[in-house]
Order: C-alpha cells, then structure tokens, then sequence
C-alpha cells in the first residue's frame, strides 16, 4: 500500500509513504506508479473566509488532477471521500458570493465522476473519533464544547447527524472492494437534534450545557462580524458563516442503502464520543 501525504506522517506496517500536493497535482503521478487502486480522502476542510481559494484549489482542481493522472498511472479503481452535504447539491455551491467548503465537496464529486476513473464516492457526515489533531470543524466544536466557549444553544429547529470514524473508514474498504462503480453512498451514524447533542456532550464532559438560546438574527450579525475579522487577522471562526446556516437545518440521513449494498453496520455514535474527549484530553486540548 502507499500513501501519498503532505508534510510529515507516522510510519505505518506495509505502507510506503511517498510526499505529493494536491495543489500541484502533476506532482502526484510518480508515486502512483503501480498502484491499482485510488482511496483520496484528502481535503481542505475549512470555513475560514482566507482559506476559500485553497479549498477550491485542493478539493476541486487537485481532485481534477488526481483523478486525471490516476488514469494515466493505469489505476483500475478509486473511491473518493465526499461529505453528506452534497445531497442537497446547489445550495451548498455558494455562500455569501464564495466557494464554501460543503459547495467544493459538490464539484469535486462532479470533477471524480466525470474523470476516465472508474468511481465509488462515500459520502459521511460528521465523523467524530480519536486522533483529529488539527482538528477539523466536527472536531473543533467538541473542543470549544469542553473549554466552555460555546455560549448560546442554537436555534431550535436544527440538528445533525454524527458518525463514527471507525465505521468511515470500514465503509471505504467495502467501497472499494464491492462498490458499483458510479454509485454514492450516505455513511452516517445517529441523527441528534442540537438540543439533543448539547445535553449528551454535557454529560459526557462535565461540562454544563448553556441554557440561553441564540436569536438566529443576532447568529448571522455575529457571524458577518467573526467573518471581518478573520479577513483581516487570518484566523479561524468562531462563529463561521456556513456553520450558521446550516444550524437552521435537521441535517439528517438514512444509510439504508449502504448497509445493503456495502454490509456496513451503523453503530451508535456515544463510544467515538467518548474516545474524542478521551483523546483531547490527554493530549491538552481541553481539561
């Protein structure tokens, strides 16, 4: 097996890892040289207003490329990691005039679908587990959860859908060992209401839930403030746009249709839970 990584990655048994840039996907084509198989999980997973262009460029043209020179390579199979988000198609295109991050996942299931590469595309939700160091925005909200920054529930009426990572990664390997080639498959977990998350986050960590409720018109007012600073400082939301929006919506699913076709097992969300805030814990993202 390889592994195409950039920047510095653990050794693992029987993996060769080899050093590329979605950026650059020409630079890929080497070290896909013998390989009969695509798994391209990588993306810029970001609702930074700053990081807009770059997740364009990596999760739309870099998946181009890839698939592009995977073809070249001779690669008989690829299986791409979408998000759930695509299932409602053009609204999730734009935000606010810009490319946002759910909106790259659609073109860049168009851009994998219409390559010469024979394509599964996994479609997850929220995936929560050990292990997400960056971490990624699923993953930020269970931290800023544990150090009390989260203030103000969200307005009622909206939900999610969250899935353990385990379970992500089992549906990818079915994927690509029995998948039908141009098929899309949801992989989620349990459906919560934001209420419902809340309070369970709250048993686990310890950590009070708040109990005022946030006008979604102060949200968005909020919202458009966090996002004039983060043009100007560079940094991470708080309160990002896309986040917004989509606290308005019960973002639930069905994998029925992975179950059968994939036999994977949905299995209930609350031990990746457990095992996130075991590993931000000992690792001091959060007491």
């Amino acid at each position: 097996m390889r592994a195409l990584a950039r920047g510095p990655m653990a050794p693992v048994e029987g993996c060769e890892i080899v050093s590329g840039d979605l950026r650059h996907p020409g630079t890929l084509a080497r070290g896909l040289d013998g390989c009969r198989y695509l798994v391209h999980c990588a993306a810029q997973y970001s609702f930074g207003p700053r990081d807009r262009d770059a997740v364009r460029r990596v999760n739309v043209l870099g998946t181009e490329g890839l698939f592009a020179a995977a073809h070249l390579a001779g690669v008989e199979r690829g299986v791409l990691t979408s998000s759930s988000a695509t299932l409602d198609g053009e609204a999730h295109i734009f935000t606010w005039g810009a490319l946002d991050y759910h909106g790259s996942k659609v073109l860049q299931e168009r851009a994998a679908f219409a390559s010469r590469l024979p394509t599964v595309a996994v479609l997850p939700t929220a995936p929560v587990g050990a292990g997400d160091w960056k971490p990624t925005p699923t993953g930020g909200m269970l931290v800023d959860f544990m150090r009390g920054k989260m203030i103000a529930r969200p307005p009622k009426g909206g939900g999610m859908n969250l899935v353990d990572v385990e379970q992500v990664a089992e549906a990818h390997v079915a994927a690509l060992e029995r998948g039908p080639i141009g098929e899309r498959f949801v992989i989620g977990g349990e459906n919560f209401t934001f209420d419902a998350l809340w309070d369970l986050l709250a048993e686990l960590t310890g950590r009070a839930a708040p109990r005022v409720r946030a006008p979604i018109a102060l949200m968005y007012a909020a919202a458009w403030v966090d996002e004039t600073r983060c043009r100007l400082t560079g940094a991470k939301p708080f309160v990002p746009l896309e986040g917004v929006r989509m606290s308005q919506r019960e973002m639930f699913v069905d994998s029925t249709q992975a179950e059968r076709a994939l036999g994977v097992r949905v299995r209930p969300v609350l031990d990746a839970l457990v095992r996130a805030i075991v590993w931000y814990r000992d690792h001091g993202y959060a007491a």
